[in-house]
């Protein structure tokens, strides 16, 4: 049996390797667990927009989450540089949105939380072929590589010491008394004492495999697929994200230029489809038409952990004493990640939490 922790962690993408961090930075010993390798995922495969599409359409509970990690992002991403020498690439380069129907919700959900926005002129438009509806430009909207914050965050776990198996896959629970005495996986048996479910989009099909019968109120958690294309351009083709009606293009420094994305319930399958390509392909094209110069280089897919409303569960078990759950961020795990890990970890240590836990519980509504 291996050495107990004081928390055992079940999935290594964003949610977990932050998660980790955090316990380790309150003074709790960790262990990490991934089925598959480490940030492999829904974490690796997003764009890394740091603000929901169209946030004042989405629940209060998804704003509080994200605020109060735009509070943390830029300190993170300075000690993750520091601490590992990899820079995450948190860019504050704004997002201009084309279409904005609702643009009094929009108005009113800025100036509310003192999110910097204005109306853009017409030189933000000259090289993109777009129709304008009430266009926003918000100027302090950043993004993150998300597969160079994954190194910098596995980096980081590891340089804190804190034990990591990737290929283990959680198997079977000991759970006798409101406790789990121990969990077995495929890498051998171990011994816990508190654990959390940080497995993304897998989070709700185990909680039906493994605690089904043994406690109430499961995370409704369903894998919702996402298809994203990556263009090989030059620096300063595109100077900011443009989100454009239900998709977007994101710049990354080296001039990489993402396209994405799409919403699919497809199980568990991560096969890409030539129609997803074709629709991407065609909208980053028409937007941007400068693209034609540049080479298509990649095609993926991803598995978002979805939620009817998108509000994560962030909760201590309420019928075993030793189980918390970090899961259901849907589109936005990256950008309410460390805001989560901070809450989970408030919970469980009972420090007094930042945000208000209840719309995060699994009683409620999500």
């Amino acid at each position: 049996m291996k050495k107990t922790t004081d928390i055992t962690l079940v999935g290594g993408g964003i949610i977990g390797l932050l998660t980790a961090r955090e316990f380790h930075n309150a003074g709790a010993t960790v262990t990490l667990i991934e089925k598959n390798q480490i940030g492999q995922e829904s974490s690796w495969a997003g764009g890394g927009i740091l603000l929901p599409i169209y946030p004042w359409r989405q629940a209060e509970a998804i704003t509080t989450l994200v605020l109060q990690s735009l509070r943390i992002y830029p300190d993170l991403a300075a000690a993750l540089i520091t601490d590992t020498g990899l820079d995450p690439e948190w860019t504050p380069c704004g997002m201009l949105i084309t279409k904005n129907p609702d643009h009094q919700a929009a108005n009113d959900w800025c100036a509310t939380h003192h999110i910097n926005s204005s109306s853009p002129d017409h030189s933000f438009f000259n090289f993109l072929n777009a129709s304008t509806e009430h266009p926003l430009w918000l100027p302090d909207i950043a993004q993150v590589r998300n597969p160079r914050l994954l190194k910098s965050l596995q980096q980081d776990v590891l340089n804190k010491g804190i034990t990591v198996y990737e290929h283990c896959e959680l198997t079977a629970i000991d759970c006798r008394n409101r406790r789990i005495q121990a969990i077995t996986t495929t890498r051998g048996e171990f011994s816990v004492n508190q654990l959390a479910i940080t497995s993304g989009a897998w989070s709700g099909d185990l909680y039906q495999r493994l605690f089904s019968g043994i406690a109430g109120n499961p995370p409704n958690i369903a894998p919702v697929k996402g298809q994203m294309l990556l263009f090989d351009a030059k620096p300063d083709t595109l100077p900011f994200m443009v989100l454009d009606g239900d998709h977007y293009l994101i710049p990354r420094r080296d001039g990489k230029i993402l396209a994405g994305s799409t919403v699919e319930s497809d199980a568990f399958n991560k096969t890409t489809t030539a129609t997803a390509k074709d629709d991407l392909s065609q909208f980053a094209l028409n937007l941007l038409p400068d693209l034609q110069n540049y080479p298509l280089v990649k095609h993926w897919a991803g598995l978002r952990p979805g939620t009817a409303q998108g509000i994560p569960y962030i909760a201590r078990h309420p019928d075993i004493d030793n189980l918390s759950i970090n899961a259901g961020h849907f589109r936005n795990g990256l950008v309410m990640g460390p805001a989560s890990a901070q809450l989970l970890v408030d919970l469980v240590l009972q420090r007094t939490p930042q945000v208000a836990p209840e719309p995060y519980q699994l009683a409620a509504a999500h």
